[in-house]
């Protein structure tokens, strides 16, 4: 982990002495934007307010370093961590770097085992790659939005000797129960993996999840575990939301997601999540 700046030190100490202050983190896409990727003036101002309240806020997503980069800039931080690619890569946010980030931590895997298998029950799947170095590689011309960068096709058995941060799977012709029967079939060993909305799935590291990536920086900052707060939407949250003091749930989450919520807000398309970071300001 890098050692924080003097300056970053004291913005820490002045929120932990803040007994209203909270770690607040916060899902992306379903959370602080909608599925046609829209930030709503009523999100964008609150997150904004709760950052000028002293609050330190984290967004936690799936999306690669490149797509989140300009959700942090839409809400305007600067300073403080961002963790992508489901707890895979974190950002350390600083005005002085050259590109205003740095990468801090980046958890790798060995992604043959898993691709190799899920190949076998799931041939006309597309599979993508992210790699040690930020780049992606692709199957059949795989592009998503959440990569953030332009996938370079290549053959499967060239992703087979990568090194991956993040593995996706995406198929047009089945659904995400099918997916699932997949993985069960499999029985998928090594790695994290969160079943999407659809028949999308996403693979990480053993043990990896928002969460883990999220806990290494409370205990780094040396936040009070009851002054956390999660938000999201998707079952890649489930982890975080169990770890935060007070989980919530966006109204349009699947029941597996809101039954591990402390509380659930309104959907995104109503602004549930403004609500819930304007109510830290009362």
């Amino acid at each position: 982990m890098t050692i924080l700046t003097e300056h970053a030190v004291a913005d820490i100490e002045d929120q932990q002495q803040n007994p209203t202050a909270h770690l607040i983190a916060l899902d992306v896409d379903g959370t602080l934007v909608d599925h046609d990727g829209h930030m709503s003036p009523g999100v964008r101002e609150a997150a904004q307010a709760v950052v000028a309240a002293g609050h330190q806020v984290i967004i936690a997503t799936g999306r690669s370093l490149n797509a989140t980069l300009p959700i942090v800039e839409l809400i305007g931080l600067t300073e403080g961590y961002v963790v992508c690619c489901n707890g895979g890569v974190t950002l350390r946010l600083d005005p002085t770097l050259a590109d205003g980030y740095e990468v801090i931590h980046r958890e790798t895997f060995d992604p043959a085992p898993a691709l190799t298998a899920l190949r076998k029950r799931l041939p006309v799947a597309k599979y993508a790659l992210e790699d040690s170095e930020g780049r992606f590689l692709s199957t059949e011309r795989f592009q998503d939005a959440s990569f953030g960068v332009e996938a370079t096709a290549v053959d499967f058995h060239e992703m087979l000797e990568a090194e991956a941060v993040r593995v996706v799977v995406f198929s047009s012709e089945n659904t995400s129960e099918d997916f699932t029967e997949a993985i069960a079939g499999i029985g998928l060993s090594g790695v994290t993996y969160s079943v999407g909305w659809t028949a999308w799935l996403d693979i990480a590291a053993a043990g990896v999840t928002k969460a883990s990536a999220l806990e290494r920086l409370r205990e780094s900052l040396g936040w009070d575990a009851t002054r956390t707060l999660a938000m999201g939407d998707g079952r890649n949250d489930v982890e975080m939301l169990a770890w935060a003091a007070r989980g919530v749930a966006m109204g349009q989450a699947p029941e597996e997601v809101r039954a591990v919520a402390d509380e659930i807000t309104a959907s995104v398309d109503d602004d549930g999540a403004a609500r819930v970071l304007r109510s830290l300001l009362a």
